[in-house]
């Protein structure tokens, strides 16, 4: 997914619990989905960082041959002012954009067949 084009505002904004519970019935399964998309979210920002700022790596330690460069700061700032992880991925939950699936449940619902046959 492009972050980049996602209209997100960058603020906490305060939002109805209920929202939340729609597809699981169960605040606490929302929470862990959430938390596993923006970890996801994070994890893929930021190997697209390292990406674009690893030709800025020196080979020298030396501090006297470090300098500015522009470009390095203009990618960092742009990635400062991205919304955060977990903002987008409640965006991605609430505009049900994030496919799930809850392996126990689904054990659940097979043993329960077997037994009412």
């Amino acid at each position: 997914m492009d972050y980049k084009k996602i209209k997100i505002e960058p603020t906490a904004v305060t939002r109805r619990v209920r929202d939340f519970s729609k597809g699981t019935n169960n605040i606490y399964e929302t929470i862990v989905i959430l938390s596993k998309r923006a970890n996801q979210i994070s994890i893929e920002m930021r190997d697209e960082l390292k990406k674009r700022t690893e030709e800025f790596a020196l080979t020298t330690t030396n501090l006297e041959e470090i300098f500015e460069n522009r470009e390095q700061i203009e990618i960092s700032k742009f990635y400062e002012r991205l919304p955060k992880p977990s903002l987008i991925a409640i965006h991605e939950f609430l505009n049900d954009e994030i496919y799930y699936r809850n392996p126990s449940k689904e054990l659940e619902k097979k043993s329960t067949k077997d037994y009412n046959l």
